[in-house]
């Protein structure tokens, strides 16, 4: 009796290992079936999921333009590719911008126009005495190129308006690269270093476009 009993446990466990390694065969297969079909989900996945870089930027485009606004540009594009969108007028000076400059989400690009050079001879302000004084320089010279871009001007430029020395020409080149351009000559307050007072001197020899 016992040996039947014996052969019976052993006949039981075979069905039962049977069993098992078939089911695991089973779920092994209806698993791998499904792998191909995730790995695609995840490959259709576009720019912009799971906390990528988006596939598009928004800039605003202003200034010379014939159609200023807000535009959708695809990730990498330069300033050339926001000109061509919103059609640069022919009075724009594009000689003033680098159109080979990467654009990023939520920038501005303002557009100068071309400007008129002073007549010769006349540069800066008149005095109340009825002459002629310096431009930007600060010793009195005449400024031969008119008024100051601080979108455009380099140091040794901004070295040249009235009360910028080296120092501060780096802050105001600094600020522009990491904010972008300036949208008002105003704005160049927000350079630490300028206030108000600084700001009175300077207004008179600088623009934006």
């Amino acid at each position: 009796m016992f040996q039947l009993e014996r052969k019976q446990q052993l006949v039981v466990l075979m069905l039962a290992a049977v069993f098992l390694f078939g089911a695991g065969y089973k779920y092994s297969q209806w698993s791998s079936g499904r792998e191909p079909a995730h790995n695609a989900a995840v490959l259709e996945k576009g720019p912009g999921e799971d906390g990528r870089t988006p596939a598009e930027i928004k800039v605003h485009v202003d200034g010379a333009v014939e159609k200023p606004g807000v535009y959708s540009l695809p990730q990498g594009a330069r300033v050339a590719d926001a000109l061509e969108k919103a059609a640069a007028l022919p009075q724009a000076d594009l000689g003033r911008l680098n159109l080979a400059e990467p654009l990023k989400d939520g920038r501005k690009v303002p557009v100068p126009y071309k400007q008129e050079m002073p007549a010769a001879g006349v540069s800066g302000n008149s005095t109340p005495g009825g002459g002629v004084s310096g431009g930007a320089g600060k010793t009195g010279g005449a400024a031969s190129s008119g008024l100051v871009n601080i979108n455009t001007a380099g140091p040794g430029e901004l070295e040249n308006l009235p009360g910028i020395g080296p120092s501060l020409a780096g802050r105001i080149v600094d600020y522009r690269e990491k904010n972008g351009y300036f949208t008002d000559p105003e704005d160049i307050k927000k350079v630490s270093g300028i206030g108000d007072k600084k700001y009175e001197q300077l207004k008179d020899f600088i623009t934006v476009y």
